[in-house]
């Protein structure tokens, strides 16, 4: 790994060890899971004994306390070797964050200890039928009814929907014109009477899957609210800043494994006499991307560090998320080009490009994060929407 400003001696020596981790344990399974389409729970358990899920929570929640900056280096050493499995790291961060610091300690505690060790998995229930973008602008019904809440509608799109074992769902407990100041978000265990679960046939990550969520008269104590009733939208989304930048170290990592496959392949593969890499039709783009990608990377751990400090960073969080996809897309696809049928055909290098493919649409579209950056720059007045 080279050395940057961001990049501690402590943290080469864990980024070492989860590379290890993902060279022996995570890549071997890679292809095989893009076809049985399971998630591997042994696996998961393993990371969460190595300490490698949201190592950043607090110790009294199971966590180690690190720095997020941690959990990003850790995270984009097990997307190394499976885009689908880091989304475990990448999804306990996003809710063991939303749990710690919105839910009740008695109710959040044993699902915490729970998510770190690598027994259970958690979705994030936010998109629904009628709109993704339009995050705040939903319509499945929360409604109070003495010490529970009655959840009736359904969610979709939602990443690992059949298979995780709790979700953080967001609800209208207001009215529709109330928008995003209208939503509550709740901690929803899986296994409550009224929901059902099923699973798209997406062109990636299927491992991790996505699918809907439907609730029918779903009761969940009012205790496992998260944050406050009607400000769920807005005291929880601030979460998402983390999240993004960790996807952005996800889809970077796995676009500088395949830039490195691809140096060596055209240092060695021949034509006219010479190493493809002699041709700088070949040798240019990859510099070209080889530059993007050290920057985009650093962007996304400067983000990370941001958040550390305590310091704005939602902008940041942005760039990495609209920037760090596209690129990472577009930097595999010339790698497959490189290696030509062999990189075209069912392989590793072409279900990089799948994985990756899915970031440019769930998880916010580069569209709503560019707005986000203009906002950042001239006012959410000059940029309403």
């Amino acid at each position: 790994m080279a050395m940057n400003p961001y990049i501690t001696e402590e943290l080469e020596a864990l980024a070492e060890q989860a590379r290890r981790f993902a060279t022996d344990r995570v890549a071997p399974g890679f292809l095989e899971r893009d076809k049985t389409r399971v998630l591997d729970r042994t696996l998961m358990r393993e990371m969460g004994e190595m300490g490698f899920i949201a190592p950043e929570l607090p110790e009294e929640f199971g966590g180690l306390g690190m720095s997020r900056i941690a959990a990003g280096v850790i995270h984009e050493e097990i997307a190394r070797g499976d885009l689908s499995i880091s989304y475990i790291n990448l999804l306990a961060s996003l809710n063991g964050q939303i749990l710690a610091e919105h839910g009740q300690k008695e109710v959040v505690e044993p699902w915490l200890t729970k998510l770190v060790a690598g027994e259970a998995l958690f979705a994030i229930a936010l998109t629904e039928p009628r709109g993704g973008s339009d995050a705040a602008n939903l319509r499945l019904r929360i409604e109070r009814d003495g010490n529970y809440y009655v959840l009736n509608g359904e969610k979709t799109s939602i990443s690992a929907a059949d298979q995780a074992d709790a979700a953080v769902v967001f609800g209208r407990t207001g009215t529709v014109e109330s928008g995003a100041h209208g939503v509550t978000a709740l901690l929803v265990p899986m296994d409550l009477p009224g929901i059902t679960r099923n699973r798209f046939d997406c062109h990636g990550q299927r491992a991790i899957g996505r699918g809907s969520i439907f609730f029918e008269n779903v009761r969940v104590p009012v205790d496992h609210r998260l944050g406050a009733e009607n400000k769920g939208f807005v005291q929880v989304m601030q979460g998402f800043d983390f999240s993004r930048a960790l996807i952005g170290l996800q889809v970077l990592s796995v676009a500088r494994v395949a830039l490195e496959e691809t140096w060596d392949y055209v240092a060695q593969r021949e034509a006219f006499g010479k190493p493809l890499a002699a041709f700088q039709g070949v040798s240019h783009p990859l510099a070209d991307f080889e530059t993007q990608v050290e920057a985009a990377r650093l962007l996304c751990l400067q983000t990370l560090w941001l958040k550390d400090h305590h310091l704005p960073h939602t902008a940041e969080a942005a760039m990495c998320k609209w920037w760090g996809p596209k690129l990472a897309y577009d930097v595999i696809h010339q790698c497959l080009l490189c290696f030509g049928h062999g990189g075209y055909d069912r392989g590793v290098m072409e279900q990089r490009l799948r994985d990756v493919l899915g970031f440019q649409i769930g998880d916010g579209t580069a569209q709503i994060m560019k707005t986000i950056i203009a906002r950042a720059h001239a006012g959410r007045k000059a940029v309403p929407a």
